[in-house]
């Protein structure tokens, strides 16, 4: 892998989220606390989902994973639609930069971002309600993990489509459905038994709920658990990724 050349594509890629950052950062960090003040104004006090966590204090950090997932992902898959529909991505195929590199630098650059916005928001809605760090190192491990994983289908997203209506069906139908139903505003425990089992299939559920055990020392299914789900669904994306990347797919043609 060529480090130098990851090292400036990975930089590029930064500089393009950070130069437009009112709208790559702010503005995700201006929605997520519009959530948290509408649903924790309506619910707080009628829900108690963990004994002795306010709806506020569950909410915050599902919001703040819900932001770091949704942000990785805009990053890579913008970029590369971007690149094509400009016609600046030939600049790129004449680099000497391999399949690894490409990947190394498009989902660094969404992990940063997303984490950015993520620190963001956990900045920002601090004020509203009481939270613990009982067990930062498993924040820190789904942050990185959600952020990687959600970068890399976006690479995915961005080499399968050719304008930003392909994108957007792809987040719309895939991304944000999967996003909102991995219980970011509710606890699995109150569906049903069979919408239970549906959003334990959900990847995206033990990327929050693992997320939450670092603030509340307390989650729906065991952390080790879900940080083998989630490692094993990032093993996936990015095996299918760099093979993507390898073959030049929608790349070269």
């Amino acid at each position: 892998m060529n480090i130098s050349g990851t090292r400036t594509l990975f930089f590029k890629e930064v500089l393009r989220f950070w130069k437009v950052g009112f709208q790559t950062v702010a503005a995700p960090v201006i929605t997520a606390i519009l959530y948290l003040m509408i649903f924790g104004h309506v619910l707080e006090g009628r829900v108690e989902v963990f004994p002795g966590v306010g709806y506020t204090s569950f909410l915050i950090p599902g919001l703040v994973m819900m932001s770091v997932l949704q942000n990785a992902f805009a990053n890579s898959s913008s970029s590369l639609v971007q690149s094509k529909i400009t016609g600046n991505l030939v600049f790129l195929l004449v680099t000497p930069l391999s399949h690894w590199s490409w990947f190394s630098a498009y989902v660094g650059a969404a992990v940063v971002r997303g984490l950015l916005v993520g620190l963001g928001v956990g900045v920002f809605t601090a004020g509203f309600a009481p939270l613990s760090l009982v067990e930062p190192g498993w924040i820190l491990v789904f942050a990185v993990l959600g952020a990687a994983i959600l970068g890399t289908l976006g690479l995915i997203a961005g080499l399968w489509a050719d304008k930003f209506d392909q994108m957007a069906a792809f987040q719309n139908f895939l991304i944000m459905p999967m996003t909102m139903l991995s219980g970011v505003f509710y606890s699995v425990h109150s569906l049903p038994g069979v919408w239970q089992t549906v959003s334990h299939l959900n990847p995206f559920f033990y990327m929050i709920d693992g997320f939450r055990r670092g603030f509340f020392g307390v989650s729906d299914v065991s952390p080790w658990f879900s940080l083998a789900i989630v490692a094993t669904s990032f093993l996936l994306v990015a095996s299918l990724a760099l093979r993507l990347l390898a073959s030049g797919y929608k790349l070269r043609s």
